[in-house]
């Protein structure tokens, strides 16, 4: 069940601190966490009192719901998409988001060129990683990582500023831990611009946080749970 108006706020005010704390544990200002809001199956309604709160990043899983519910926003908050994304769904976002996140195989880079080409414009990517090697999860491995950057460097309409991904659920901090080495190991790559490792979600954005994690996906945390029809 979703939250009403007075939950959000709290909640909002709740999971802010808990970012500032983790940021100061690991050496860094809350203002270098960027919190997401993820809007996937809430209400507009809902998504604006977030704004309301302070909210100044959305993120949306699906196409054609972010189409429906767009004009519904607050106008000024960047949105990302960070939903698996499918080809012939790229045109929709060129121009309209700051930012895909799921990139995970050049052919897919490659339509975000050819479109962005169209809009005379330079689209910002993350490029997403499997980290557990899950069979039921996008994106590449950690071992092919090197050369997907290095493909996707050369179209000039795609700019790849930082790695994604979702962790297993799990535990300990492993593969928190694994993504950090994978994220420290790839900024030192010749020519490459890796500010953000998106990482982190309702469950564990803290301990992303500590991990190295610059942007967290919060959705449930905030919203409630998700209900789908």
């Amino acid at each position: 069940m979703q939250m009403d108006n007075k939950q959000v706020c709290e909640n909002y005010a709740r999971i802010s601190e808990g970012i500032a704390e983790a940021a100061v544990q690991s050496g860094r200002s809350p203002e270098d966490i960027a919190f997401m809001a993820v809007t996937k199956t809430v209400d507009p309604v809902l998504v604006n009192v977030a704004i309301d709160c302070g909210i100044k990043l959305l993120g949306e899983n699906r196409v054609q719901e972010w189409q429906s519910k767009r004009d519904a926003y607050r106008s000024g908050v960047p949105v990302d998409f960070i939903g698996a994304l499918q080809a012939n769904k790229v045109k929709y976002l060129i121009g309209n988001v700051r930012l895909i996140h799921s990139v995970d195989r050049l052919s897919l880079a490659q339509e975000i060129e050819k479109q962005a080409t169209k809009h005379e414009l330079i689209q910002n990517i993350l490029l997403e990683v499997n980290i557990g090697g899950e069979e039921t999860k996008s994106g590449t491995t950690p071992e092919t990582l090197p050369e997907l950057l290095k493909q996707v460097q050369e179209l000039p309409h795609v700019h790849v500023c930082g790695l994604m991904t979702i962790p297993p659920p799990c535990q300990d901090t492993y593969f928190l831990e694994k993504m950090e080495e994978v994220f420290l190991k790839t900024k030192e790559l010749p020519d490459t611009d890796m500010q953000i490792l998106s990482m982190g979600m309702s469950d564990d954005y803290k301990e992303a946080i500590l991990h190295g994690s610059n942007l967290v996906r919060v959705g449930s945390a905030l919203f409630g749970a998700r209900h789908y029809t």
